[in-house]
């Protein structure tokens, strides 16, 4: 796993360009301070800000950003072998990309409680993913319906390759 070679110099030099980044984007635009860095094998494959603003995008965190940008250039969804290095902590959103793409480390420089005095912390949004559906502010319901009979996984599962 990568996360295990990780030299603290190189951590916190990664870290730093995340935060440079962060920096540049809110001198030039305003955006949110968010920054990150995606690295494999100790080389930068994708760099990414908070887009929010600039695109009316919601989900266009740091994170995502760097995950579109480096999916794209190694050309798989899968990101195995790769490090992420954000300047905040990630959102549950940003974390769960980070575990459906196979992310093998993540480094933050700044966490949920320095980031709640600025009114950036994600630490709500944790403590209501934690609830039982039922419980969470959000209506979640299943409704399991197959129009026509048909069984969109079962067609799928039968036309995936291997």
């Amino acid at each position: 796993m990568a996360s295990s070679s990780q030299k603290p110099a190189e951590i916190e030099a990664f870290l730093t360009q995340a935060i440079d980044l962060a920096l540049a984007s809110l001198r030039a635009t305003g955006a949110r301070p968010f920054g990150a860095v995606l690295v494999k094998d100790g080389e930068v494959i994708a760099t990414g800000v908070n887009e929010i603003l600039a695109t009316n995008d919601p989900t266009a965190h740091a994170e995502l950003t760097v995950i579109r940008a480096a999916a794209r250039k190694l050309g798989s969804p899968r990101l195995e072998g790769c490090v992420i290095y954000a300047s905040g902590h990630p959102c549950p959103m940003c974390l769960a990309a980070m575990h459906m793409t196979g992310i093998d480390a993540v480094y933050y420089a700044y966490d949920n409680e320095v980031g709640k005095a600025f009114g950036l912390s994600t630490a709500a949004i944790y403590d209501e993913m934690r609830k039982p559906f039922d419980q969470q502010k959000l209506k979640i319901t299943c409704v399991p319906i197959r129009p026509g009979g048909a069984d969109l996984y079962e067609l799928w599962h039968r036309q995936a390759p291997g």
